[in-house]
């Protein structure tokens, strides 16, 4: 343990869903944040090998991908990241395995984090409908057509959906991410 980081998350798997296009600084700040506090993470696509981020004008770096979405299953994790990028959740919302981890995901009523466009991905999932979030301001309209409500903040917590608008909101984000992780699980 360093004096960066901790040991809050030790034992938490952590899904980091993406394909090409995924805003750089959206997957790699949480994850680099999430690892720090101790959780082991998995980026998650739709092929192995690697996947190619969007660096803020034109194509950034590429990642690894640790898993094939059609090879996970939501009992193996601990939470959700939808990075966004436009490109990366349009991509993501036409794939019926991605929507159904997704709905799955966040029916399981463990944490799902989406910033920027990610809440796309919710939205086909059909699970904003009564929810408050957050996302890049062009989803606005998408989000409240989909009976979610729409509002301009740095993150917003609705149950177990962690929202954020860009990537100046990452901080935010990420302490909302570990809060949300090292909660005590409530029972009904």
């Amino acid at each position: 343990m360093s004096l960066f980081s901790s040991d809050a998350l030790k034992g938490k798997k952590i899904a980091i869903v993406a394909t090409d296009g995924f805003e750089q600084s959206e997957l790699e700040k949480p994850k680099k944040f999430l690892e720090g506090e101790g959780a082991e993470t998995h980026v998650i696509s739709l092929k192995s090998g690697s996947i190619k981020g969007w660096d803020e004008k034109d194509w950034g770096d590429s990642v690894d991908v640790d898993k094939v979405i059609g090879d996970v299953k939501v009992a193996d994790y601990d939470a959700l990241v939808l990075p966004g990028g436009q490109i990366n959740p349009d991509v993501l919302r036409t794939k019926p395995e991605v929507v159904s981890f997704i709905g799955e995901f966040v029916r399981s009523g463990k944490p799902v984090a989406a910033i920027c466009h990610g809440p796309w991905t919710l939205i086909e999932a059909n699970v904003v409908r009564g929810k408050q979030l957050t996302s890049w301001p062009s989803l606005k309209t998408d989000i409240k057509n989909a009976g979610g409500n729409w509002v301009d903040e740095t993150v917003v917590v609705d149950g177990n959906i962690i929202t954020s608008r860009n990537p100046q909101d990452l901080p935010a984000f990420n302490d909302k991410i570990k809060e949300a992780l090292v909660k005590e699980p409530t029972h009904a």
